[in-house]
């Protein structure tokens, strides 16, 4: 399980990260912003498939229930989701924080609120019926020689929407 970026500390100072420079760190936390936006992006626009890419070899990712670890998985069961053509959806993130531990590994929590409809795939837009979720994701960066890619994403569901 992710490490919790915020046990309740007021933000990091400048030097955080066994004396890192602002500026690296800041470096780091916008690159793992992006991988969260491009999950969010590939799913929400027929390419779940390509988030297999924005994870390590031997990333995991679990949910309530579900769980897939290594790329083969993650192809897999994302492929499914991509193969829902029915299916409209919008997860949007916010309220990003990311606590970067050294050079290579960081943790973050981003709160979610899904929105998905299922219906005619060729419709443009959806009828709205209000989030089918509220969580956060808590996952775990680690940079390989390809960049920084997500090692662990959990989500967590505070909220659902009942028959969601």
């Amino acid at each position: 399980m992710p490490k919790n970026p915020c046990p309740g500390k007021s933000a990091p100072a400048p030097g955080y990260a066994g004396g890192m420079d602002a500026t690296q760190r800041m470096l780091i936390e916008r690159d793992c912003e992006r991988l969260v936006t491009a999950y969010c992006h590939h799913v929400d626009h027929g390419e779940a498939r390509r988030i297999a890419e924005l994870f390590s070899d031997d990333g995991v990712w679990t949910a309530p229930g579900v769980r897939m670890a290594g790329r083969a998985q993650l192809e897999a069961g994302f492929g499914q989701r991509q193969d829902q053509k029915e299916r409209m959806s919008r997860h949007v993130c916010h309220n990003f924080l990311c606590d970067v531990q050294s050079e290579d590994e960081a943790s973050g929590v981003v709160y979610l609120t899904l929105y998905r409809h299922d219906g005619d795939p060729d419709r443009k837009v959806s009828p709205l019926e209000g989030p089918a979720l509220v969580g956060e994701y808590r996952d775990r960066f680690v940079r390989t020689p390809e960049g920084w890619r997500i090692a662990e994403r959990e989500i967590r569901v505070s909220f659902v929407r009942e028959g969601a």
